[in-house]
């Protein structure tokens, strides 16, 4: 498991879809940790065009057009991470990048 990978979790917890895909975005050293959960941004099918929302698609493995949404991080258990998808381009991990440090008010 990498930094920047999509995977699809079976029902994640307060969700009402039967699946849904996050990107791991969890420091590459807490990933390889002991520690059991990492941070994931969902991404959905519909965005609102926010600078929080990174656009991707059929390039990184989905069907079609999707967003991260780094403006609601979900903690999850490694083990609930299986089902690889695919990853994200240098490109948009930096784009993810810059919109998880708007959603964090980060400088």
């Amino acid at each position: 498991m990498r930094r920047g990978e999509l995977y699809r979790v079976y029902k994640p917890s307060g969700d009402a879809k039967l699946y849904r895909t996050f990107v791991v975005v969890s420091r590459q050293t807490l990933v390889e940790s002991r520690f059991s959960t990492v941070i994931c941004a969902p991404v959905l099918s519909e965005a609102e065009g926010l600078s929080t929302q990174v656009p991707i698609g059929p390039e990184e493995g989905l069907k079609h057009a999707s967003w991260v949404i780094c403006d609601n991080l979900a903690s999850l258990r490694k083990s609930a991470l299986t089902q690889y998808i695919g990853s994200l381009s240098h490109e948009k991990l930096s784009a993810m990048n810059n919109a998880l440090k708007i959603a964090l008010g980060l400088d």
